[in-house]
């Protein structure tokens, strides 16, 4: 059995890799950490956990947690897994971060955009960007992985067969994107207060969303140049889902049947990324749940434009799940382990 600890467990992702990995057949939770409920049973704070997990909420000690487990879960905000990461190559354990302290390869870009010093530099190197359906071999091999944000694992799959084609111009790719307020996380915030939320549709960091350096970096690894683009996430009233409309100019004419063979073609081994057939499109609600990527891909002759439409479930492909797969890699199981999964509807 693989021994699983979980930092910061009591969050809206953490909550979700504690019920994954609940049911996982490989693994034992055994050290659940978390500030404001250490000392309380777990499933006081998640009822819907009752009877699955039995162990308590403790207090972070970094030396004896990371010694306990064979790999670690940080589900913390930027900055608070610099030191952990660096305790856990000390003692040769595994580490996937589902924060942003490693998964921008310059920390000088790292620090304009999250406005926090990064002390672990030298780690950088170690780590490895956790899109398994990108660097699956890498991430087999390493002691650090950096679980891609929710936004970017959206867009990095929606554009991906495109750029590896060269069917896009990158001077022209616009990403809009949607999601539901669980993205913010549990902290209560009056951007998130039902009454802020309910009946409303906004969008939020125009020009300045965080996720913005994260996409470019690794679809600028795909295109072997550099990529810009133009990206704007929206808040929508509802809990859990995400839905990117991707835009851009096409190199070529193609039609849609062809981009949707390249999607198939592309995506033929990968089990969580849906490309569905022509005439049905991504909903938010039929990935409640799971840790698949819907895509849907259609050429606009008229305009000479593709349009991408990629979706997930924000906690799950977007976070948690994305997590547990990144695991499975690392240990050499099914990457389809604990999450094979049919997700709830409606």
């Amino acid at each position: 059995m693989i021994r699983v600890a979980i930092i910061g467990a009591t969050g809206y992702t953490g909550a979700e890799l504690v019920r994954i990995l609940s049911r996982h057949p490989k693994v034992e939770l055994v050290a659940l950490t978390s500030r404001s409920y250490a000392g309380r049973p777990y499933y006081e704070v998640y009822p819907h956990l009752y009877k699955y997990i039995k162990l308590e909420c403790e207090q972070l000690n970094i030396n004896e947690l990371v010694a306990s487990a064979d790999i670690i879960f940080t589900a913390l905000p930027h900055g608070h897994s610099m030191d952990i990461a660096a305790e856990v190559v000390k003692q040769g354990k595994k580490l996937v971060d589902l924060g942003a302290d490693f998964r921008l390869n310059s920390t000088e870009q790292y620090q304009e955009w999250y406005n926090v010093e990064h002390t672990q530099a030298e780690l950088l190197s170690q780590a490895v960007y956790g899109l398994p359906e990108l660097y699956r071999n890498n991430i087999a091999e390493s002691t650090l992985v950096a679980n891609p944000g929710c936004y970017p694992t959206t867009a990095i799959l929606g554009l991906a067969p495109l750029i590896k084609n060269n069917l896009i111009d990158t001077n022209t790719i616009i990403i809009d994107s949607k999601s539901g307020a669980s993205g913010a996380g549990r902290s209560v915030s009056l951007k998130t207060h039902f009454a802020e939320v309910n009946e409303n549709f906004k969008a939020y960091g125009v020009a300045t969303h965080r996720h913005t350096p994260e996409i470019e970096q690794e679809l600028s690894n795909l295109a072997g140049n550099d990529v810009t683009i133009s990206f704007t996430p929206h808040l929508v009233p509802m809990t859990r889902g995400m839905l990117s409309t991707i835009y851009g100019q096409l190199q070529e004419k193609i039609d849609s049947e062809q981009l949707n063979q390249l999607y198939q073609e592309h995506y033929a081994d990968e089990y969580f990324v849906r490309v569905l057939p022509p005439g049905m499109l991504p909903q938010t609600k039929a990935l409640a749940s799971s840790n698949f990527c819907d895509i849907a891909v259609t050429s606009d002759p008229r305009t000479g434009r593709v349009i991408v439409l990629s979706a997930i479930d924000n906690l799950v492909k977007g976070a948690s799940g994305q997590a547990v797969q990144n695991m499975n890699v690392i240990f050499g199981l099914d990457e389809n382990t604990g999450l094979d999964v049919v997700g709830i509807y409606p």
